[in-house]
């Protein structure tokens, strides 16, 4: 498929104009395609169950400052059971009754944007609640939306108005 049907198609995936993400990201098309591969692996055919892929990258984009990217994936962390209550308070951090694999992933998370790593009290944390490759995947992720939020910043990319809930 073109990039500029591809394009075409996720903006009437999100019922409004194109990703202004993809437009501009389309404007290198070679490396498009390939990220766009590899962001495929991560979300939506990852590893991890779609609603903690979405409590990721909300909280990573809260991390970051990303309002692109916390924009865009609001909607679709609604559609996966995040809860609007959830949603209000992952950006800000605040404090949450999550489920103890939650609360491990979200303080990995944490850690990660902070640290670049995470110390032994969060693996022993991690480790009851995740596979070797879901971890693998968890470390992927944050570091994938870690990447868009400098990218976004950098190329200025406003949030896509039409994705706002």
């Amino acid at each position: 498929m073109p990039i500029w049907a591809f394009v075409r198609l996720a903006g009437r995936v999100t019922r409004g104009e194109p990703p202004r993400l993809f437009l501009i990201l389309g404007k290198n098309r070679r490396l498009f395609r390939s990220w766009l591969r590899f962001a495929a692996r991560l979300m939506p055919r990852g590893k991890l169950p779609r609603r903690e892929t979405e409590l990721v990258i909300l909280r990573v984009a809260g991390l970051c400052g990303c309002d692109y990217e916390y924009e865009h994936h609001v909607r679709m962390a609604r559609r996966a059971g995040v809860s609007r209550a959830e949603i209000d308070g992952i950006a800000d951090r605040a404090e949450r009754e999550w489920s103890p694999r939650e609360s491990a992933i979200l303080l990995a998370v944490e850690q990660l944007h902070t640290d670049r790593t995470v110390d032994d009290k969060t693996w022993e944390t991690l480790r009851p609640h995740l596979s070797d490759p879901e971890i693998v995947e968890l470390f992927m992720l944050v570091g994938h939306y870690e990447m868009l939020a400098l990218v976004i910043g950098g190329l200025r990319i406003r949030p896509d108005g039409h994705l706002a809930a």
